[in-house]
């Protein structure tokens, strides 16, 4: 994995195999409302509204400059290394001091080609070498055991489940997973 810096913010670009993630710019909002605004893509994900109305991928994409700045959270866009295509997203959030919480989504003409486990693997890679962060969370629905086996196929350890009210306030249940990152003093 290499990094490549990206000048308007400085947010280092990820090179993998078959993808770059790179920071968001406001020409992806089209994109986003398409890929994002599946409905199947929405019943995977927590916060992913549906319907996904217009607006709404600029709005998120115009917040990720100052989180990147104010250090709380790191947004990017998972693209395809040669038609520059977007996939989805990889990102960390709530970021408090050492820790973070994992999210993605991909769009579904991508699904079950491997690029959320590619894309997720670089972004905690990046973030225990580059970022300090020495533990991450992710969580998923229940009803998205996909997700979970990104998480188990990227190193990370099931640490046990939870209920929370999702957006439409539905009890529901998530299953919770970590990556500890010690370093060697």
């Amino acid at each position: 994995m290499n990094y490549l810096l990206c000048e308007a913010m400085k947010q280092p670009c990820i090179k993998t195999d078959r993808l770059i993630l790179r920071r968001f710019c406001k020409a992806d909002s089209k994109d986003v409302q398409q890929l994002a605004g599946k409905r199947e893509v929405s019943e995977t994900t927590l916060n992913i509204p549906y319907p996904y109305k217009d607006g709404m991928a600029t709005e998120w994409i115009s917040a990720h400059s100052t989180n990147w700045t104010k250090r709380n959270a790191v947004a990017y866009a998972i693209t395809d290394k040669i038609s520059g295509k977007l996939i989805g997203t990889v990102s960390l959030t709530k970021i408090v001091g050492n820790h973070a919480e994992l999210g993605y989504w991909i769009g579904l003409p991508f699904w079950g080609l491997g690029y959320c486990t590619e894309a997720a693997s670089a972004l905690v890679e990046f973030a225990f070498m580059n970022l300090r962060i020495t533990k991450i969370i992710a969580e998923h629905l229940s009803s998205n055991p996909s997700s979970g086996r990104v998480m188990q196929k990227i190193g990370m350890n099931y640490i046990g489940s939870k209920k929370i009210l999702d957006r439409n306030k539905k009890m529901v249940p998530l299953e919770i997973y970590e990556a500890i990152h010690t370093t060697n003093t």
